[in-house]
């Protein structure tokens, strides 16, 4: 098991905790990640049709260095997911997901973010990415808050499962423009 905490990040701020995902999440991550409700601002809205030992198998080779996978807690409830993808080792693209619709739309995703972006701007990373579909205005208005500058409107890049075309926004943070919500 000693695996599962190679480089533990456990991130708490109040009543909430971003933790690294562990075998114990991967039931629960497989249910989110295959309703497509969950799902379908990533272009998924039949879900992944994934399994928790495929997800098991995924986060046994996560690491700070490459990616990771987190889950988000609130009062010791897994509410949602979080991630990070190192790139030419300064630059690392982050994702959220709060999956649990009671917990969305009550700013616990700015204070999420900037949690973990505070973090990773002090292990060293010098540029946070990320992007969303142009729907997601919720998100983008987030973002825009924390200080991210939007860098490109990608029309009609990519398909949905439905092979719906849909159009993506992608956003940069230096460490000089984080405006941390915390």
């Amino acid at each position: 098991m000693a695996k599962w905490w190679k480089n533990e990040m456990k991130l708490i701020y109040n009543d909430l905790c971003i933790r690294n995902a562990e075998e114990k999440d991967c039931l629960q991550l497989a249910t989110w990640w295959n309703d497509g409700n969950v799902m379908a601002h990533a272009g998924f809205p039949n879900g992944l049709k994934t399994t928790a030992k495929k997800i098991k198998e995924q986060i046994a080779t996560d690491s700070d260095n490459t990616k990771r996978r987190l889950v988000i807690e609130y009062k010791g409830t897994s509410i949602g997911e979080m991630s990070f993808y190192v790139y030419e080792g300064k630059k690392v693209e982050i994702g959220i997901k709060i999956c649990n619709p009671d917990f969305q739309g009550k700013g616990l995703g700015r204070v999420l973010l900037s949690m973990l972006i505070e973090k990773l701007f002090s292990m060293g990373y010098e540029l946070i990415f990320l992007n969303t579909n142009i729907k997601n205005t919720r998100a983008q208005h987030v973002y825009e808050l924390l200080g991210f500058k939007k860098t490109a409107i990608n029309k009609d890049s990519w398909k949905n499962q439905l092979g719906e075309l849909q159009t993506s926004v992608d956003y940069e943070l230096k460490p000089s423009d984080f405006c941390n919500a915390k």
